[in-house]
């Protein structure tokens, strides 16, 4: 992404109740995590540079793209649940209103939830339990390939009517893509009724317009 740059976060040690440093990403050794380190999270401060990362992600979509910008805790609700701990919430508007936008949610987890297109949200960390040892440098990877792939216009959403799974999106990143599907139910009624007449053909989003 021309013009980004990932901040480079102090690094920081956190140790065990031997003492003994904790190497996140790498706990496991592809071995199944120890049941009692499910839903369990601790020294969550190791998921505070994604906040960083967000921020600069904000300051290089304003300098790069013409977008109109709503700050304001309110734009939080363009998530389908929106989380408790929410502390700032950016919405990002390209001028193109083929384009799709999106939302920055901060949380005091420490995370971030992002919203994007008319149906998809995702988080970063995705998780953020002992079990799945994610790191903040995997969650910025994410977050940033995301952001990615919408500002180059790789976000496509579709409705499938009497699908099982009938809500669908695919990011494409470069020759990298994710995508996923999800039930009608987990949408808020309201919103999913909009955004139906527009899925219904399959929508992909345009690539935002630069400054």
């Amino acid at each position: 992404m021309p013009g980004y740059l990932r901040p480079s976060p102090a690094r920081r040690v956190f140790v065990d109740d031997s003492g003994a440093p904790i190497a996140y990403g790498e706990r496991w050794g592809g071995e199944s995590p120890p049941t009692d380190t499910y839903s369990v999270t601790s020294n969550l401060d190791r998921f505070a540079p994604l906040h960083d990362v967000a921020d600069a992600l904000i300051v290089w979509l304003q300098q790069s793209f013409d977008v109109v910008i709503d700050e304001s805790l309110d734009v939080a609700a363009d998530l389908a649940r929106v989380p408790k701990d929410a502390v700032r919430a950016v919405r990002m508007r390209p001028a193109d209103e083929a384009a799709s936008p999106l939302t920055f949610v901060f949380t005091s987890f420490p995370g971030i939830h992002l919203h994007a297109g008319f149906l998809v949200d995702a988080f970063f960390p995705v998780c953020g339990c002992d079990a799945c040892d994610e790191t903040w440098e995997t969650g910025a990877d994410e977050l940033e390939n995301t952001v990615r792939a919408v500002v180059e216009g790789g976000l496509s959403e579709s409705f499938t009517k009497g699908a099982e799974l009938p809500v669908s999106f695919r990011l494409q990143f470069g020759e990298g893509w994710r995508g996923g599907d999800s039930r009608a139910e987990d949408h808020p009624a309201e919103r999913l009724a909009a955004a139906m007449a527009a899925l219904a053909a399959h929508r992909t989003w345009r690539a935002w317009p630069r400054r």
